[in-house]
């Protein structure tokens, strides 16, 4: 894929400036794409087109999702590093996740970490090329006794290293959030993860719309709100339509889009319909539903997407690198040669000095595995044949 639609057909009045039209049927794809360099989204039939339509072409789709990908973040990838600062230890039942109370996913429980230990992390996630920090406790959430405490370490966090803060603690109040905004915080994580009508079929300690309440709270205190969704918890693609434009109508400048990773020991596994092409297509709707947001491939991006995960960065602007809060992914190395590969660029930090020395070499025969060797070993000399 390149940054043109191919083709050698003239222009009829509605195609965008400098790009080459395209007969039926790609002027559909061409017309998602122009409203969406508008800002305006396409309307809910055609949302659940993108995601079902058995006569959907997968390249003109990410075509379609990159135009407006390029208009506001250019070849740019912003790169975000997890920390769990706080392992299980949750009253709360959301059955996606290994750190609530009812997971019996075999994975370490601990308190927050020390300050010392966070601090040594967020330096660590700067050597790496990060542009934000992102640390998650687990949790119903905060008192405001630790909201203050958590406050100050944002503080340091930002004194000390030149990168953006995001913190995810659970639910806030408008009390709560101004501590936050204080001390500088630059984004509040809290995902609504599926649509309100399927909410409760994942949750029902608290509800949806207490998620949307914290969104809220962050925003009239001057906090960025990150919020976005997990795909593959047996919703309708009628859930993920819903959700999407929920996103929209709260202004979210930054969704992550995750695909549930099935950890033994909990209770929502994944349904079977995370084929690589299912995840592309739903990144692809998040960019046309929400043009101007950052849109970040999230959990479970290595095992659903698999061998076309370059494919993800022509909708999606951003991504983790090594792995999630209680799950591996891919190394920073991996992550970055793929970037490259593509021919996007990570954004980095102002004290990263990375580029391509942190990939190794742009260029030249590589094989996955990285140990150099190119001769099967069994027709390598001395590996016991003639």
């Amino acid at each position: 894929m390149t940054g043109r639609f191919q083709g050698s057909y003239a222009a009829p009045a509605c195609c965008l400036e400098g790009e080459i039209a395209m007969p039926e049927p790609f002027d559909r794809y061409a017309t998602l794409a122009a409203r969406a360099l508008r800002n305006e989204a396409p309307s809910r039939q055609e949302a659940l087109w993108i995601l079902d339509g058995r006569d959907v072409e997968l390249l003109p789709l990410l075509h379609a999702a990159y135009l407006p990908r390029r208009k506001h973040f250019g070849r740019k990838v912003k790169v975000h590093v997890l920390n769990n600062v706080q392992s299980g230890l949750c009253p709360e039942d959301c059955g996606y996740c290994s750190q609530s109370r009812d997971s019996l996913a075999p994975i370490r429980r601990y308190p927050m970490k020390s300050e010392q230990e966070i601090l040594a992390e967020a330096e660590a996630a700067v050597r790496a090329g990060a542009s934000r920090y992102c640390m998650v406790l687990s949790g119903r959430g905060p008192s405001l006794e630790h909201t203050r405490r958590l406050a100050a370490l944002v503080r340091r966090v930002k004194e000390r290293f030149p990168i953006e803060v995001c913190l995810s603690v659970g639910l806030l109040g408008e009390e709560h959030a101004r501590i936050l905004a204080e001390a500088g915080l630059d984004r509040l994580n809290h995902n609504l993860n599926t649509s309100e009508s399927h909410y409760q079929r994942i949750c029902s300690t608290h509800s949806y719309q207490e998620r949307v309440a914290t969104l809220k709270a962050a925003r009239r205190c001057g906090i960025q709100p990150c919020s976005g969704l997990i795909v593959g918890m047996g919703e309708r693609s009628l859930d993920v339509v819903e959700v999407a434009f929920a996103l929209r109508e709260l202004g979210v400048p930054s969704i992550p889009v995750n695909f549930l990773i099935p950890i033994q020991g909990n209770r929502v596994q994944e349904d079977g319909s995370l084929a690589p092409e299912r995840c592309l297509r739903a990144l692809a709707l998040l960019r046309l539903v929400n043009p101007q947001a950052e849109v970040r491939i999230a959990a479970g991006r290595e095992g659903h997407i698999r061998s076309l995960g370059a494919l993800a960065l022509w909708p999606a602007n951003s991504l983790f690198i090594e792995g999630y809060l209680t799950t591996r992914g891919d190394a920073a190395e991996e992550t970055y040669r793929m970037i490259e590969d593509a021919g996007f660029e990570v954004e980095g930090n102002p004290a990263w000095h990375g580029g391509r020395a942190a990939a190794g070499p742009a260029s030249g025969f590589r094989l996955r595995g990285g140990d150099g060797e190119i001769l099967r070993p069994e027709m390598a000399r001395g590996s016991g044949g003639s």
